[in-house]
């Protein structure tokens, strides 16, 4: 892990992928404002409209159709990738777009000279672990969303070296703000949570998330690192702070075994959809993991830090721009898919 030789904040043109996405928005508002040359990639027309405000240039493209991914990237120099289907499903469905996808847009970016490939992985290439995750930690992902995340992860960075691009994958905690799906929930009234919440988990609000991924490609640093804020929290502890700032929040606890059982009762009639779906086994498993991140893994060596520290900044600060919010996460949208 290096940071190369390069002018801070030179990233020329920008190519930013999950555009409408949660994280991706955040992306696409910060660089804007900051004045770079920002061009965002839409793969459902109807949720453009999201981006006009930004002033930037949006092009139609999918990770599927390599052919509009060599026109997404013409003329681009940095790449943040963000788009691709993100829930946990099965390997065969997230493959096309995690790993086939990403690697089609890394080649087409490689074609087009681009210089900077900046990829948001997942904490989920891990299993549970009983010490804080550090540089060291082996990746042994436990749902095929880490899988496909780590699959894609190793052959951009295979990809990367071969070609001489910088490459970084930053392997994201949950990453919660007032327009993630959870928030999204709470406002509606009722929140269904699994287990005892008394895993260790890490988070990051999502301007810290945008801010370090922004931070990662203006410095060229390279390589492969998990983040998180400085201090992981239960998922217990996460709703009481919730709660505490927002009396009208409600929970419901589901037993996980009920939670395993039910989801593996509707695998088959969701195997029918088209849709993403969280209510599949994989979901009761990622959300029971623990994964907990050491404290200013990655932070320091870009010489930044966080702006929400832990969830109790964060969480205020979400609900706060709550109310600035009227906004439909990727999942709920029923617009054409």
């Amino acid at each position: 892990m290096a940071v190369a030789e390069r002018e801070a904040g030179s990233l020329g043109r920008i190519l930013v992928t999950g555009a409408t996405g949660f994280i991706g928005f955040e992306m696409a508002k910060q660089l804007s404002r900051r004045g770079h040359d920002v061009r965002l990639m839409v793969r459902r027309p109807d949720r453009a409209a999201l981006l006009r405000p930004f002033g930037a240039q949006l092009i139609s493209a999918d990770l599927t159709s390599p052919t509009s991914l060599r026109r997404a990237v013409e003329g681009v120099d940095t790449v943040f990738h963000l788009g691709a289907r993100a829930v946990f499903e099965s390997y065969a469905r997230l493959r096309p777009t995690i790993v086939d996808g990403s690697v089609s847009l890394m080649q087409a970016a490689i074609e087009a000279n681009a210089r900077t490939f900046v990829y948001a992985s997942s904490l989920l290439v891990y299993n549970s672990q009983d010490e804080a995750i550090v540089a060291q930690t082996p990746a042994t992902p436990r749902v095929d969303y880490g899988q496909a995340k780590l699959e894609a992860e190793n052959r951009l960075q295979h990809l990367a070296e071969a070609a001489g691009m910088n490459f970084a994958a930053i392997r994201l905690p949950h990453v919660y703000g007032a327009t993630d799906l959870l928030f999204e929930r709470i406002r509606r009234g009722l929140l269904l949570s699994i287990g005892s919440g008394e895993n260790l988990y890490s988070h990051l609000h999502v301007r810290d998330a945008a801010r370090l991924l922004i931070a990662v490609a203006e410095r060229g640093w390279n390589g492969i690192s998990a983040v998180g804020d400085e201090r992981p929290t239960t998922w217990t502890e996460f709703f009481a702070t919730l709660r505490e700032h927002y009396p009208r929040f409600r929970q419901l606890r589901v037993p996980e075994w009920i939670a395993r059982l039910g989801t593996e009762l509707m695998r088959p009639l969701l195997s029918l959809r088209r849709r993403p779906s969280l209510m599949t086994p994989d979901t009761v498993i990622g959300w029971s993991l623990r994964l907990p991140v050491a404290r200013n893994l990655l932070w320091d060596q870009l010489g930044v830090q966080p702006r929400y520290a832990t969830i109790h900044e964060g969480i205020p600060a979400a609900l706060d721009d709550c109310l600035a919010f009227r906004w439909q996460h990727p999942l709920s949208d029923r617009s054409p898919y």
